[in-house]
C-alpha cells in the first residue's frame, strides 16, 4: 500500500529553510546550506539499521525515489543480501542500477532537455538486451571481458555492429551516471570499446533531382513541406534542428540562425540569401511570427513545434520520382555539405556551416567530390604512354634459317 504523508509533502519540502529538515516514514528531507534539498532514508531492514543518502534535489532526486529505495532495501533483506557489516553499502545488481537509471531519467528529463528523445532507445536497449544479459551481476563488478563477450554474443545473433555500438553507448552513459550519482565508484567502471562500423554510402541529389524535389514539396498538401525542403537544401541543417527554429532565432540582417540544441553544442548557422528571402516572405504572411516556424498542428502535442516531417518529405520524394528508401531528410544535409566540398570551400569553413563536432566527420564527404584529386594526379602524368608499344615487351622473333 502506498505511504501517506502528512508532514513530508511537496509544499512542505519547498517551504524548508536552510538547516531545516522533515522526517516521515524513514525518509528525511533536509535543506542544505547551499539551498539544495538532500533526501536520505533511515530504516530497519533484516534487523540492521540502514542509513543511506539517496541524493539531492539538484540531481533530480525526489521523495518518490526515496520511497523506492526503501522498498529495494527491504527486498534485499528478504533475499538475504543485507548480511553485511554495519556501515557497509548494499551492493547493487545491474538490473537495479539500470531500472533506477531509467526511472531517474524519465522523472527528470523534460521534452526540451537534451537526451529526452533518445529515452525510448535507451529503454529498449536496457530492458530487452542489457538487463537480460548482465541483470544478476553486481554493477560494481562488471569487467572488460564481460563487455567484449556481450558484443560477441550480439554479433553471433546476427546484429549489426552499428546496433551493438548504440547499445554499448547506452551502457556507457548509464555507468557514467551511476558514478555521478555515487552508485558505483569511478574505478569500478569497465572499459567499453566499440567495434568498427561499415561506412554507409552517402546519397547525394543532383541539381535536377533537387529541383524535382522542391517542385513536389511546393505541390504537397502540407503547406510547410516546401519550407522544410528549402531549409534542408540551403542550410545543411539536421531534421530536428530545422523543426526547433523559432522566428526569434533568425537574424535576417546577418543571415544567421541561432541553434540552441545541437549535437556539437549551440552555434550560429549561416543560411543562403535565397532561404533568407523565403523566410522573410513567409514571416510576412503569418500571424504567428513570434513562435516556431514549424508549429505543431496537434492539440494534444507535448511540444509546441513539430517533431517530424518524415511523412510529408516521403510524399514529396515519391512525387518527385525518387526512391523513398534512399532519399531521407538527412540526404538534403549530405547534398548541401557535398556541394560545399565540391565548391572547394576549405574544410574548417565547411565544419562551421555543417555543425559537425570533429573534422574527421567532415572528411567523410571529401571522397564524394574528388575533382581536386583528379587535378592533382594529372600533375604526375608522364604523357609518354604512346611511346610504349606491345612489341617492345615481346620476345624477339627467331630467324627463319635458325628455325631450319
Amino acid at each position: 500500500m502506498a505511504l501517506r504523508f502528512q508532514r513530508l509533502t511537496r509544499p512542505a519540502i519547498r517551504a524548508l529553510d536552510k538547516g531545516q529538515r522533515i522526517n516521515e516514514h524513514g525518509i528525511t528531507a533536509e535543506r542544505m546550506g547551499n539551498g539544495d534539498v538532500r533526501f536520505s532514508v533511515n530504516i530497519m531492514a533484516d534487523g540492521v539499521r540502514v542509513h543511506r543518502v539517496i541524493g539531492r534535489e539538484s540531481e533530480g532526486v525526489t521523495r518518490e525515489q526515496a520511497e523506492r529505495a526503501i522498498e529495494a532495501l527491504r527486498t534485499k533483506a528478504r533475499e538475504g543480501r543485507l548480511d553485511l557489516p554495519t556501515g557497509r553499502k548494499v551492493h547493487r545488481l545491474f538490473r537495479e542500477v539500470a531500472t533506477d537509471y531509467l526511472t531517474r531519467l524519465t522523472d527528470t528529463l523534460g521534452p526540451n532537455d537534451k537526451g529526452f528523445r533518445d529515452l525510448p532507445n535507451k529503454k529498449r536497449h536496457i530492458e530487452q538486451h542489457l538487463i537480460p544479459y548482465f541483470g544478476n551481476t553486481r554493477a560494481d563488478k562488471l569487467k572488460d571481458f564481460a563487455i567484449k563477450h556481450y558484443a560477441r554474443h550480439r554479433e553471433e545473433q546476427g546484429v549489426k555492429q552499428a546496433t551493438i555500438n548504440r547499445e554499448l553507448s547506452t551502457l556507457s552513459h548509464m555507468l557514467r551516471r551511476a558514478i555521478q550519482w555515487k552508485w558505483i565508484k569511478a574505478e569500478d567502471r569497465p572499459a567499453i570499446t566499440k567495434g568498427k562500423e561499415a561506412k554507409k554510402p552517402i546519397t547525394v541529389l543532383t541539381a535536377k533531382q533537387q529541383a524535382a524535389l522542391m517542385k513536389a514539396a511546393v505541390a504537397d498538401q502540407d503547406p510547410t513541406t516546401w519550407l522544410f525542403v528549402a531549409f534542408g537544401l540551403n542550410a545543411a541543417m539536421r531534421h530536428g534542428e530545422i523543426l526547433r527554429v523559432r522566428w526569434a532565432d533568425v537574424d535576417f540582417a546577418q543571415r544567421r540562425i541561432h541553434i540552441t540544441e545541437a549535437k556539437a553544442g549551440e552555434r550560429w548557422q549561416p543560411i543562403t540569401a535565397s532561404l533568407t528571402a523565403m523566410l522573410e516572405r513567409e514571416r510576412g504572411q503569418r500571424n504567428d511570427s513570434d513562435v516556431y516556424i514549424f508549429p505543431t498542428t496537434r492539440s494534444d502535442a507535448k511540444r509546441p513545434h513539430r517533431c517530424s516531417m518524415a511523412k510529408q518529405f516521403a510524399r514529396a520524394v515519391k512525387n518527385a520520382g525518387l526512391s523513398t528508401k534512399k532519399v531521407t531528410p538527412h540526404v538534403m544535409r549530405h547534398t548541401a555539405i557535398t556541394a560545399l566540398v565540391a565548391a572547394k570551400v576549405d574544410l574548417p569553413t565547411v565544419q562551421r556551416i555543417s555543425g559537425h563536432k570533429t573534422m574527421q566527420m567532415v572528411l567523410n564527404y571529401t571522397h564524394i567530390s574528388d575533382s581536386h584529386v583528379d587535378a592533382a594526379i594529372d600533375a604526375i602524368d608522364t604523357g609518354n604512354l604512346d611511346a610504349v608499344t606491345p612489341e617492345l615487351h615481346t620476345a624477339p622473333k627467331r630467324a627463319a634459317n635458325n628455325a631450319a
